[in-house]
């Protein structure tokens, strides 16, 4: 490992930095970078129980700062990009995400598209706050089922 990464996550592993880890790793993998961040969260509430609740909320504001970020990407990329044809699939689902609305943002939440899919409500500029808040109330739905379900798993 590089001399500079065992020192770091040495730090970050402290219980002190924990909350802030966890925010950092939420806030990243909230962006278009595939990383997961449920097992920051879960980490650290198995090592110190009593933080579940501040690790649930942190975890939740990280990933929805981060869900704002993308929304943020979406709306300079269409800013950027010149409209194109696109298939009728694709012009489907931009079809259903505009009726929908932010409440689509709910979905943020899931594994591979909820990410995208705040890139894209920026990309047809749905209603930043609205958007914001539909992914708080999905991100905070995920963070608290998994890590209960991994503390109910694998207990405390």
């Amino acid at each position: 490992m590089e001399t500079w990464l065992e020192p770091l996550l040495a730090i970050l592993a402290l219980p002190q930095y924990g909350l802030s880890t966890v925010f950092v790793v939420s806030f990243i993998s909230a962006t278009l970078v595939p990383l997961g961040s449920e097992p920051a969260v879960f980490g650290l509430v198995k090592l110190n129980p009593e933080m579940f609740w501040p690790a649930i909320f942190v975890a939740t504001a990280g990933n929805t700062l981060g869900g704002a970020v993308t929304w943020g990407m979406g709306l300079a990329s269409h800013k950027v990009i010149d409209r194109y044809q696109q298939s009728k699939n694709h012009i489907r689902a931009l079809d259903w995400l505009q009726r929908i609305g932010p409440k689509a943002c709910l979905l943020s939440w899931l594994p591979g598209i909820g990410d995208p899919l705040c890139a894209v409500a920026g990309w047809l500029k749905l209603p930043f706050w609205p958007c914001v808040f539909y992914m708080a109330i999905g991100k905070f739905g995920r963070y608290l089922t998994m890590t209960a379900a991994l503390i109910g798993v694998f207990g405390n």
